[in-house]
């Protein structure tokens, strides 16, 4: 008995995980697996939102720096490589009906929606700008 419960713990921390990141008025709303995909499907369409409009900043305000612009396009580029090689590794029978079963859409939303988010972070620091004296910032300005 103290196995199987053990076994349940063990198999139910991802989910709980999961939850944590399904956040927000639609899922506090949300009835249905149904209505759970849609919500995370928002959440990761947001955080792209987000981040096109982080890289189209960075573009403007780098717009003078060609050199760093090119550098940038290249890096985005590889990072989008990096973004599907990533959810692919993650849910490689992606393109097998049912293999994930009904919570595989909510799933892929949310995770695409974190390494967005994630990307999204790192991006800011061009607009942010570096600490005065940083000697390793880079092509990041200073604030």
């Amino acid at each position: 008995m103290r196995r199987f419960l053990l076994t349940c713990a063990c198999l139910l921390l991802p989910l709980a995980a999961r939850a944590q990141e399904a956040q927000g008025p639609c899922f506090d709303k949300a009835q249905t697996q149904l209505d759970l995909n849609d919500c995370a499907g928002k959440q990761y369409k947001e955080a792209d939102a987000e981040l096109n409009r982080v890289y189209k900043a960075i573009l403007e305000k780098y717009k003078g720096d060609p050199l760093f612009i090119d550098k940038l396009r290249a890096a985005q580029r590889a990072w989008l490589a990096y973004r599907d090689a990533e959810i692919a590794a993650k849910y490689p029978h992606a393109d097998e009906p049912r293999y994930y079963g009904s919570i595989f859409p909510m799933c892929d939303s949310l995770y695409r929606a974190q390494l967005t988010q994630e990307r999204t972070r790192k991006l800011r620091e061009w607009l942010d700008g570096g600490e005065e004296g940083d000697a390793c910032g880079g092509s990041v300005e200073v604030r």
